[in-house]
């Protein structure tokens, strides 16, 4: 008689599954895909939820404040790290980064005059304040002047030369108001930028730059947020309609907390040297807003350029900047 054969171990492990258990795993992972599925599907959803609420809130605050939040944000950063790596870095540096700010700026607003009938020569200007940046920086504020009169003399015999030309004799063109509109374009950027130059280029000049940048920027944040919850009551309807009184009051708040601690931690002054930088840029940071709001209403565009997303142009950036520049300066001169 034949003795059973005994069976390996494992080998009911080994043994076909039936029908039946092949489609309860089946249902079992079809179940599960259609689980992760379902959570990817709801994931999905939520990112487009937030996507269209974001765009939504952008949209709200570009139509109240002029400006796209989100592009502002992301190309301030952008200018930002460059500026901050030119200061602290190798002061040489900023220079190059003011620069290019001049050049461009420059640029933008004499292509502006143009279109509005200004006749003024573009190519001159440039080069012109491009060349007040060394002088700036080597020979200080008596640099800067003689740079500005040499530019002004520069650009103003290349407009009287480009007389010669026919065309340039039309009894429409005013010679006169082409040479003040170049004087100004030298003045009202290159001069007035400069002499962040000459503060970066003496011993601890660049951490006063840093401070009346940063002093700046948090009065166009505060005037920026404020207005947008809260402002009801324009400052200068005629001029800039957006601008209104809480918003000012934001700008002061904020620009009195940045002031006191930059002087505390930063350039290391008492507070109240910080309080009075504070004070001092909110009222001249908003003159020079109101100012370039002026020209731009003058000259009916809404924007100096469209080049720069969610901020217009380089000169829709520094109008509150540049004369916060020449307030900076006097008092790193005094109290400093």
């Amino acid at each position: 008689m034949a003795e059973p054969i005994e069976s390996e171990p494992g080998a009911a492990a080994r043994e076909p599954e039936s029908p039946a258990r092949r489609r309860g795993w089946g249902r079992k992972g079809s179940s599960a895909r259609h689980e992760v599925e379902a959570a990817l599907r709801d994931v999905e959803n939520a990112v487009h939820d937030l996507e269209a609420k974001a765009r939504a809130m952008d949209a709200r605050i570009e139509a109240r404040a002029g400006r796209s939040l989100t592009k502002a944000i992301f190309f301030g950063l952008v200018l930002g790290l460059a500026l901050l790596f030119s200061l602290i870095v190798v002061k040489e540096l900023f220079m190059l980064f003011a620069a290019a700010l001049v050049a461009v700026t420059v640029y933008e607003l004499a292509s502006a005059l143009r279109f509005a009938g200004r006749d003024i020569p573009r190519v001159p200007l440039v080069v012109a304040a491009i060349g007040f940046v060394p002088p700036a920086f080597y020979f200080g504020a008596a640099g800067l002047w003689w740079a500005f009169l040499a530019g002004a003399a520069l650009v103003s015999l290349w407009r009287v030369v480009e007389t010669v030309r026919p065309v340039m004799r039309q009894p429409g063109v005013a010679l006169g108001t082409d040479l003040a509109a170049g004087v100004f374009v030298l003045a009202y950027v290159p001069l007035l930028a400069g002499f962040a130059v000459v503060m970066t280029a003496q011993p601890g000049g660049e951490w006063w730059v840093l401070a009346y940048l940063i002093v700046v920027i948090a009065i166009d944040t505060g005037a920026y947020a404020s207005g947008v919850m809260f402002g009801k009551h324009p400052m200068a309807p005629r001029i800039s309609p957006k601008k209104t009184w809480e918003g000012f009051a934001g700008s002061v708040i904020a620009a009195t907390i940045a002031g006191v601690l930059l002087a505390l931690f930063m350039i290391g002054a008492p507070w109240w040297v910080g309080l009075v930088l504070a004070l001092t840029l909110v009222g001249v940071a908003t003159l020079g807003d109101l100012t370039e709001s002026l020209i731009k209403r003058d000259l009916g565009i809404k924007d100096i350029s469209t080049w720069l997303p969610g901020h217009g142009g380089l000169l829709d950036r520094l109008d509150s900047i540049l004369p916060s520049t020449v307030a900076a300066f006097v008092i790193f001169q005094l109290l400093g």
